[in-house]
């Protein structure tokens, strides 16, 4: 049997939960990686679940 990549376990946990849906599994941040050795992490803009408070 041949092992899961990283997003498929991802994408498999996330989608256990009950009343789970395919957008649950979806994408929520964009890793970018400069050539002088930072990484960064945003929050993607369509995400269905963002940090923060929701009513600001």
């Amino acid at each position: 049997m041949e092992e899961m990549t990283d997003e498929e376990k991802r994408r498999d946990q996330l989608l256990r939960a009950e009343k789970s849906t395919e957008r649950d599994a979806e994408p929520r941040i964009e890793v970018t990686k400069k050539d002088d050795g930072v990484t960064r992490i945003d929050v993607r803009d369509d995400a269905v679940v963002r940090p923060g408070d929701p009513e600001d």
